[in-house]
């Protein structure tokens, strides 16, 4: 650490320290809020476009699925042909509030990096070079992943599993209403949990740094965790049909193998 950060470390008081973290946070407010506030004006056409895009038949994945099945032996043929999703809402505020906390929650995921940013403008001076090297490096791969773990569960997670659960009935006299305030539970929860599964390779890499973790602990549990991320990826698309599986897995399986590469050895 350079001599002039230490002596005005040393300078600051426990209430100096404060008052510049009272001033960080309230810059991550006013960035939140702003961003919030942007999403609310358009929340409308984000709606109509990107967050109900998976409940028509010809979303991107449904197409795409089409085409790898069309005319394939031994896959089940899927079809963008009469699937389409109508949502229903049966309290009176729920769209406000909808719409409210929507905007919010996406204002908090793509205001993350300045998030990040802003805490780091605290953290830095008191850390030295080589580990200031370290964090940059992690936060950049921690955001890169998290935003493509959120980009995963859009474009594939939900809309397997909207797919299934839309189609599934437990008795052809009980049509599915499927309520606002349900899909977006199940939206922005599968959203954000694989944004959080996808920092496991950062997790592990900074376990591996810390000692904890070796590469020989993967190879050695491999087959287990096969057993068992076969197991999440049922749980998240509960259903039996293998290739959709496969989609889910597949990813969750290569994160696996990301994390034990990342790993060092013994």
């Amino acid at each position: 650490m350079p001599e002039e950060n230490k002596e005005q470390l040393q300078e600051m008081s426990f209430w100096d320290h404060l008052d510049v973290l009272r001033g960080v946070l309230v810059k991550i407010a006013v960035v939140v809020m702003v961003v919030a506030i942007a999403f609310f004006m358009f929340m409308p056409s984000i709606f109509d476009n990107i967050i109900l895009a998976p409940c028509k038949g010809d979303f991107v994945l449904y197409r795409l699925f089409e085409k790898i099945t069309t005319g394939v032996p031994g896959l089940p043929q899927f079809s963008t042909q009469g699937f389409h999703v109508e949502l229903i809402n049966i309290q009176l505020a729920s769209q406000f509030f909808i719409h409210m906390s929507t905007s919010f929650w996406l204002a908090l995921v793509f205001s993350f990096p300045v998030v990040i940013y802003l805490l780091w403008t605290f953290v830095s001076p008191a850390l030295y070079e080589n580990e200031k090297r370290g964090i940059k490096r992690a936060f950049a791969f921690g955001n890169l992943m998290f935003f493509l773990g959120v980009a995963v569960g859009y474009f594939v997670v939900f809309p397997v599993t909207l797919r299934f659960l839309a189609d599934y009935h437990v008795s052809q006299m009980v049509p599915n209403q499927i309520s606002l305030d349900s899909y977006m539970d199940t939206f922005l929860m599968l959203i954000f949990v694989m944004g959080i599964i996808f920092e496991l390779p950062l997790l592990a890499w900074l376990l591996g740094n810390m000692g904890v973790l070796h590469r020989d602990f993967f190879r050695k549990y491999r087959r287990h965790a096969i057993v068992a991320l076969l197991i999440l990826a049922a749980f998240i698309t509960p259903t039996g049909d293998p290739f959709t599986l496969t989609i889910v897995f597949l990813p969750i399986y290569l994160l696996y193998e990301m994390s034990a590469w990342l790993v060092k050895k013994n």
